[in-house]
């Protein structure tokens, strides 16, 4: 039996309670889908795989190491049992990868403002959400492309506020509209918690600015420790370089972020073909490598500090140099690390549901479904960049980000699997359909089966947006087109306040402290 299935709705009184039973939102433990849904249906490596894999990963962190860490950082390593050779790289015995891994955190809770947005993490626990670094927003209407904004990124915000299929917000742009980077960076905060009270992940652009993003924190929080007790946003940290590198000012930010209390997602994205090997294996291999030294480096500060293992390996289209974040190689990339995460225990994420298409078309579906799906069955725990992601990263989309609610759905729906169990197998309802009962003959469809209507809305996902109407229902509607409707979709939630807005008096500190670039 699948511990998945939700449970069948109580029904009582006839056709109209049940009518009404159908029309009423659905609890969400009675919701066919949700976040945290057990993956790991799917496996693209196998165990002899995996073992080679990890082996391959251990060596070369053993024999070839990073070169570019901090001082510090060469201070807590070295102080912990690494090597620094004279080639100013640091080697990782095995002996000292393994110690870290026993320690390191394998229970994440990455929180939200709203107790009801936390997202549990470990295990096969899938969760979907957004991520990058666009610079540009894609103008649908116009079908063109112009530099992404604060207001775009605050937009971006509110819809994935309000998407059930969504699960956390990382930033998808860049505030082009904001040349300091210390303003940007704590206008990205800004933006995004007074969008969303869901779980948020930004980056810092230098290690002294994380000082003004915690007190940016504190203040939303409430105080200091309120903030430390549920810290409801956390750092993307590209934390390496690839191949092999650390990111000097990158390391330096993540020591601060763990100083201040806010989780840590640790990022290698290297390309294949470019900054990671070309094939497959290999690229996964310098992932989990990069990503082992990170967990060195975290639980050498602080052992069993919340950390996500993000390997984030891309495909390159080798005819042209560029990304193919929409390929099945990357599908294949995603899934494979995901099968890594949970070989050494520790919550991870990967990136998936990116598009190279340049506009929510055809293309964008299959390429956003492809991984979006492939990452799900696999178990992944936090699959960035679900939806609204195109252009290879560089475009991001308010309508997309929409769309993909529903194909996640899809998706999600896929990774709860096939419930298997006596009342599911459903032979007392076949017979009854087919042969009748008390003397009276079977109808012979299955329409109007208690099972049927009792079971309808906790064992199916419907679009919201999705069209499945005949031809002729949607000529007679005017013939909807999906775009128009994801637009219509946006600028019905725009025109309503954030559901996630500061007290006024907490806004009025904020803005008096920092240099916010979003209207009141």
């Amino acid at each position: 039996m699948n511990d998945q299935t939700p449970s069948s709705p109580r029904r009582s009184g006839g056709r109209a309670a049940r009518r009404a039973i159908r029309s009423a939102p659905l609890a969400l433990d009675k919701r066919a889908i949700g976040p945290g849904l057990q993956g790991g249906q799917l496996r693209v490596l196998s165990d002899i795989d995996i073992a080679n894999i990890h082996e391959a990963a251990l060596t070369a962190l053993e024999e070839i190491g990073l070169a570019d860490a901090p001082d510090t950082g060469i201070a807590i390593l070295t102080g912990a049992g690494a090597i620094l050779g004279d080639d100013g790289r640091i080697r990782f015995p095995r002996a000292l990868v393994e110690d870290m891994l026993a320690v390191a955190c394998k229970d994440v809770t990455l929180y939200g403002r709203d107790p009801s947005r936390d997202m549990h993490l470990g295990g096969k626990k899938v969760h979907y959400g957004t991520a990058g670094a666009a610079v540009h927003l894609v103008d649908v209407a116009g079908r063109d492309y112009r530099e992404s904004t604060v207001q775009d990124l605050f937009d971006a915000a509110r819809i994935a506020d309000r998407l059930d299929n969504i699960h956390f917000l990382q930033r998808p742009m860049v505030c082009r509209d904001i040349p300091n980077n210390y303003e940007m960076d704590l206008n990205t905060i800004y933006a995004c918690c007074r969008g969303t009270k869901k779980h948020v992940g930004v980056s810092f652009t230098e290690p002294d600015y994380v000082a003004g993003g915690l007190e940016l924190l504190h203040m939303i929080a409430g105080s200091e420790d309120a903030w430390r007790a549920r810290p409801f946003l956390s750092n993307s940290n590209c934390f390496v370089v690839p191949p092999m590198k650390f990111a000097t000012e990158a390391c330096r930010v993540m020591e601060e972020c763990i100083a201040g209390g806010m989780p840590v997602l640790l990022l290698s994205a290297g390309m294949a073909g470019a900054t990671a090997p070309s094939p497959v294996a290999g690229a996964i291999v310098q992932a989990v490598a990069e990503c082992l030294a990170g967990v060195v480096y975290v639980n050498a500060i602080q052992p069993g500090y919340p950390a996500i293992f993000g390997t984030w390996p891309f495909g390159l289209d080798l005819r042209t140099g560029a990304m193919s974040v929409g390929s099945g190689e990357q599908a294949l990339l995603t899934a494979g690390c995901a099968q890594m995460h949970q070989f050494y225990g520790i919550p991870g994420g990967a990136a998936a549901g990116a598009s190279d298409s340049k506009m929510p078309d055809m293309q964008a579906g299959w390429e956003q479904m492809c991984s979006n799906v492939m990452a799900g069955l696999s178990g992944l725990n936090m699959v960035y960049e679900a939806a609204g992601m195109h252009a290879s990263l560089l475009g991001f989309c308010h309508e997309s980000l929409i769309l993909g609610d529903d194909l996640i759905g899809q998706a999600l729906r896929c990774v709860r699997g096939i419930d298997v169990n006596e009342e599911t197998l459903a032979l007392d309802v076949m017979r009854a359909t087919c042969l009748g009962v008390n003397g009276a003959k079977g109808v012979g469809h299955y329409l109007g089966a208690d099972q049927t209507l009792s079971r309808m809305e906790s064992d199916y996902v419907y679009p919201n947006l999705g069209d499945r109407t005949s031809p002729k229902e949607w000529a007679e509607k005017d013939k909807p087109d999906l775009l128009e409707k994801a637009t219509e979709k946006k600028e019905a939630i725009l025109a309503e306040r954030s559901l996630a807005e500061f007290d006024p008096a907490v806004d009025a500190a904020i803005r008096k402290r920092f240099a916010i670039h979003l209207p009141v």
